[in-house]
């Protein structure tokens, strides 16, 4: 009889718990909105029960963006970067397993491997092709492309061109394919508040055409970039910015506003400790500008002095004050350390230990300063530079080069030594 009264207490406090937990989580979801439609409760045999009346709707507003979605993802795709892994035979003397860092004495085949995942937007089928834009860093080093479809389908891709101070690239499958290519808007017209939809494959195809919403929650944002993997930045880049979530593997792919019209190209998040909700794309009117480069000449062709630079603040400050005058505190200009042979500014007599404080009267504070001035023109312009040669100031025109033909001219060439004091 004794056990027989536990297990009625047992199951008596069971129920109570049962009932009470059900009750939290049913006010729960009432309360977050997750049961939308109004509830009829009725008692039956001691136990509550919860009738919906309707089926949840949408909204017309999120019928509008389902449908937007829907249709822009058919044109969002997941990229593979392929690249050769040397196959190594031997054996390991700690594992008994073939070793891949230490005894390697038969080299076998190169296999291709995939090695990083990003995403990319289809933006034009035509002649037989359908063109695909994404981030230059999602294909840098590949030696094979894999394009995955919405529906799974898996295509080699050509590489057409890449560029990567824009960081983007265009690359190229076969028009058979597609089934939908998205259309620019104009992005010099997106007013911080407007909504921004993030597609693409964050974490790899796994988590293909994934979806983020958000606003435009700045514009013009000018965020310092490290271009040559020396972990320091050498670039501003133009960019918008979003709450919409941007993930790794995002990189490449589309960020649209309403009407499912491509407004950039996800770029970047800032990843930082106590910062959540800054995500940055490349401005679709800075990326139509590039990619028809990239699909005609399959690079970006640039103007350049011909000159290496670095900042005046890693000059020493007895060379700043004896030979040029500064003052400590003045560190504002690009300092030049190497002048090519043959290229602008070897033709228009610039010198090693230059110092150039602007550019057809902008002020050149920092060394991205001189770049970014630099590219607003083209190759075969006449820009006017202020330099200063130790203490005397001077301007100097210069008709400028390409980028690639300086590269021939041999840009690292040493400086003659002309000055008896080392600035650094």
């Amino acid at each position: 009889m004794e056990l027989k009264k536990d297990e009625e207490m047992k199951t008596l406090l069971w129920r109570k718990i049962f009932t009470g937990v059900s009750g939290t989580a049913l006010a729960f979801l009432l309360a977050t909105g997750v049961i939308h439609q109004q509830a009829i409760f009725s008692q039956e045999n001691g136990t509550n029960t919860v009738q919906v009346n309707d089926p949840a709707k949408l909204t017309d507003e999120e019928s509008k963006i389902v449908e937007t979605v829907k249709t822009a993802s058919e044109a969002v795709v997941s990229i593979g970067n392929m690249q050769k892994v040397s196959q190594y035979s031997g054996m390991s003397p700690f594992s008994g397993f073939q070793s891949h860092q230490y005894f390697m004495p038969d080299q076998k085949e190169k296999d291709l491997q995939l090695v990083a995942e990003g995403s990319g937007v289809i933006y034009k089928i035509e002649d037989g092709k359908a063109y695909i834009v994404t981030n230059h860093h999602v294909v840098d080093g590949a030696d094979g492309l894999n394009v995955q479809l919405k529906n799974g389908q898996t295509v080699e891709g050509t590489l057409v061109g890449s560029d990567n101070l824009s960081d983007l690239a265009v690359l190229t499958i076969d028009a058979s394919v597609a089934t939908k290519a998205l259309e620019f808007a104009d992005s010099n017209k997106i007013q911080v508040g407007q909504t921004a939809i993030a597609i693409g494959s964050p974490m790899g195809k796994e988590f293909a055409s994934s979806v983020t919403k958000g606003i435009i929650s700045g514009v013009n944002r000018s965020v310092p970039v490290d271009t040559n993997g020396d972990h320091q930045a050498d670039w501003d880049m133009n960019l918008l910015q979003t709450d919409a979530a941007i993930n790794s593997g995002n990189s490449g792919g589309a960020l649209i506003n309403s009407a499912g019209q491509l407004i950039g190209i996800n770029s970047s998040k800032l990843a930082k400790v106590g910062v959540e909700g800054m995500g940055f794309a490349i401005p679709s009117s800075d990326v139509v500008d590039i990619i028809s480069q990239l699909e005609s000449k399959g690079q970006v062709v640039r103007p350049a002095l011909g000159i290496s630079y670095t900042s005046l603040d890693v000059v020493h400050p007895d060379y700043r004050a004896q030979v040029m005058g500064l003052d400590e505190e003045d560190v504002n200009g690009a300092f030049i350390t190497e002048v090519a042979s043959g290229g602008a500014a070897d033709k228009a007599g610039l010198k090693a230990y230059d110092l150039i404080t602007a550019v057809d009267g902008q002020a050149v504070e920092k060394t991205n300063d001189l770049r970014k001035l630099l590219y607003q023109h083209q190759v075969g312009d006449t820009i006017k530079l202020k330099i200063r040669r130790g203490k005397e100031e001077m301007e100097v025109d210069v008709k400028l080069d390409s980028a690639i033909s300086n590269e021939e001219a041999n840009p690292l060439m040493s400086p003659e030594e002309e000055e008896e004091t080392s600035p650094f």
